[in-house]
């Protein structure tokens, strides 16, 4: 059962004279809390013979018990507890009985029980006190000591291990009584009997120190000094004052149910500790009977210290304790050795020395080492400080051997010998058990998807007339006025001919009679188809000719490469597979050499296996293609892909997506003729292309296992 014990330990222990060992005494009273309840402690001597009578008073609220036979061995009548419910313990002795007084701060019943020497006194709310509880009532962090105000020296604010927000307030003593209680999402502190000084009214907005408290409003209410401290989200606080310094703690609380203390850091149960000027020995003494360690305390620690600590674990108040008389310690199994700083480096230091000049005179020993996965040659290197680097050269670093070691490798075998004292050859035996292990292999396998989807339509005319009758023996043209006529034909050269003006060219007259010439264009090397139509005379003399030619092509293609390669984890591999095309280059002599370009498909991948079994792929994939061939040489088509993944075990990830897609429409036509309606279709081509490319890298990792490399 997961309980919280919260001590208040303000009692020191005090032998009780030689002739009092005759008989039962009290040796010491302590009080915690066990499960919502207070347990007081008293401890005797001896056994009880039975559990003892007493009563209760609830105004005041009172305890007594009655002790027949028992004397008072603390060596005082009154022990301050302050604590809980409990204020104090009235010790009265009257001939043979001792009676113990505990005034409490409300009414509580009680259960007595014997176990061992002590008798435990467990308090529980009485009834009356339970049906009205204040869930905002203060708690009573100190008592108020001092007679008159005095004013508050400085307020700060730090930010904490593990984003812990804490508010420092220098007190003018320790007598200063503080309160703490929360107020609806707000910790309101009030300091009693206190003053502030006019620059320290003022409010404080730490929101950008990224801890809990957004805002710190410190102000004077009456004669004490109040401040609200304004918190956001889950958290949970804690308070503990040294000597004049008080600190509040408001830190995140951790969602972990099943944790029992949710502090930054420290793990031990919590407790409260109540303390005014007691030795430093003593308190560290408290700490001790508190937890299962064993405290050494060096005989240089001395002083005093007052210290108040409300819910703090144990552990952090140590770390407080230690931090306030500028202590170290240092653990050895459950012994906890508390020292000055300055004697535990020192000593430190002496021990490191006493190893350093062991070392030197320590006898040396040669041992091998038989390495089944990795190379003696690599091991032996790194022993020496010498890491292989790029180019087969060599980088220094910080050898593993002592300075009288040394270390051989023997290629054939495989094996290293190691010459050293002997604690260093066993730290050389952990390390190559941990480096000579078998390496898991990753097979991957690369799938590159070019698709391609292009679609193309040409629509074109050839358009041209020609008269015959002039070179037939006849007149060409057609009458204008007169003796004056007119030649129409497609070009200037064709006009000459036709009219007589020039001869032939060629032996085709019909090139030289098109009006217009825009025939379809060629897709993909296809060629367009062609229809014509003539408009002739009866003699055959005079010709209107026309040629329509059109294209449509629609294509759809998709090349798949598929290179896949083996590696061991973290290892770099490359397969590359493709061509290389000759150029011309000019050497600094002027001559001309020849270079190569490559076209590859290539795939370089470096696998590294997570803990969970996933695969952290840098991956590198170029898909190269020959281009158009220009002067300088042949152009290369590039499409390259650099990523880092995550893919699970035998998942498929894509890593690729270059999508490219060309729309166009292409017109072109005789300047106002093809504008016309209808009729401007004769005067014009047109063309349309709608072309789609798309490149996917689809990667699929798998871990080889030893049954499957096997195969």
């Amino acid at each position: 059962m997961n309980t919280m014990r919260t001590a208040a330990l303000g009692l020191s222990i005090f032998v009780a004279p030689l002739v009092a060992w005759a008989q039962n005494a009290i040796q010491s009273i302590n009080s915690t809390q066990q499960a919502g309840s207070e347990v007081v402690r008293i401890e005797l001597a001896q056994p009880l013979a039975a559990v003892p009578s007493g009563f209760t008073v609830q105004t005041p609220p009172r305890i007594a018990i009655d002790l027949q036979g028992v004397d008072n061995a603390l060596g005082r009548s009154s022990v301050e507890i302050n604590q809980g419910n409990l204020r104090s313990v009235n010790v009265a002795q009257a001939g043979g009985r001792t009676r113990l007084v505990l005034n409490l701060k409300q009414p509580a019943n009680y259960t007595a029980q014997l176990q061992g020497n002590a008798l435990l006194l467990v308090l529980q709310p009485s009834a009356q006190a339970a049906a009205t509880p204040s869930p905002s009532e203060p708690v009573h962090f100190a008592e108020s000591l001092n007679r008159t105000p005095l004013a508050l020296r400085d307020i700060d604010f730090r930010r904490g291990q593990d984003e812990a927000g804490r508010v420092v307030v220098e007190l003018p003593n320790n007598q200063v009584g503080v309160d703490i209680r929360q107020q609806g999402k707000s910790l309101v502190v009030e300091f009693l009997r206190s003053t502030l000084p006019e620059p320290l009214r003022r409010r404080l907005d730490v929101t950008d120190f990224g801890t809990p408290v957004q805002t710190i409003t410190t102000s004077q209410v009456g004669d004490r000094v109040r401040m609200v401290v304004e918190p956001r989200g889950n958290w949970e606080h804690s308070a503990y004052q040294s000597d004049t310094q008080f600190v509040l703690e408001v830190r995140p609380q951790k969602q972990d149910p099943n944790k029992l203390v949710q502090g930054p850091g420290y793990q031990g149960e919590k407790l409260s500790l109540n303390f005014q000027n007691i030795e430093v020995r003593s308190l560290l003494q408290v700490i001790a009977d508190f937890t299962d360690f064993n405290i050494v305390t060096s005989d240089s620690v001395t002083g005093n210290v007052t210290l108040r600590l409300k819910d703090v674990p144990w552990d952090q108040a140590l770390d407080i304790i230690l931090q306030a008389k500028g202590l170290g310690m240092r653990k050895s199994g459950n012994v906890l050795w508390i020292a000055p700083k300055d004697e535990i480096t020192a000593k430190e230091k002496l021990d490191l020395e006493a190893k350093a000049q062991v070392a030197q005179l320590e006898p040396l020993r040669t041992q091998s080492f038989q390495l089944n996965y990795t190379k003696a040659e690599e091991v032996a290197k790194g022993l020496m400080g010498q890491t292989m680097g790029a180019g087969s050269s060599t980088s220094n670093a910080k050898p593993i051997l002592t300075p009288r070691g040394s270390v051989i490798f023997e290629t054939r075998t495989n094996q290293i010998f190691v010459t050293d004292i002997p604690s260093k050859l066993e730290e050389i035996q952990q390390l190559i058990a941990k480096i000579d292990i078998p390496v898991r292999q990753v097979m991957i396998e690369a799938r590159i998807v070019e698709a391609a989807d292009t679609f193309g339509r040409q629509l074109g005319v050839k358009l041209g007339a020609s008269d015959l009758r002039g070179l037939r023996g006849g007149t060409p043209g057609w009458g204008v006025g007169g003796s004056n006529r007119v030649a129409v034909t497609g070009n200037y050269l064709g006009v000459g001919e036709q009219t007589r003006q020039a001869e032939l060219t060629e032996e085709s007259y019909i090139p030289n009679t098109y009006f217009v010439n825009l025939p379809a264009n060629n897709i993909s090397g296809r060629n367009p188809a062609s229809f014509a139509l003539s408009l002739f005379s009866s003699t055959a003399n005079r010709f209107l000719n026309l040629e329509l030619s059109a294209l449509e092509a629609e294509g759809k293609g998709r090349i798949v490469s598929s290179p896949r390669v083996i590696t061991a984890d973290q290892v770099k591999a490359l397969i590359e597979q493709g061509t290389e095309y000759p150029y011309q280059t000019a050497t600094s002599s002027g001559a001309t050499a020849i270079a190569f370009r490559k076209a590859n498909l290539k795939l370089e991948v470096t696998p590294q296996i997570t803990p969970e079994g996933n695969i952290i792929l840098d991956v590198d994939i170029n898909k190269d293609s020959r281009g158009e061939t220009t002067p300088a040489g042949i152009a290369i088509n590039t499409k390259h892909v650099k990523t880092q993944v995550l893919v699970e075990n035998g998942g498929t990830v894509v890593i690729g997506g270059i999508f490219e897609q060309v729309d166009r429409d292409e017109v072109s036509k005789v300047p106002l003729l093809g504008d016309v309606p209808v009729l401007g279709h004769l005067f014009k081509t047109r063309g349309k292309v709608a072309d789609k490319t798309e490149l996917l890298v689809f990667l699929t990792p798998r871990v080889i296992s030893e049954r499957t490399a096997a195969r």
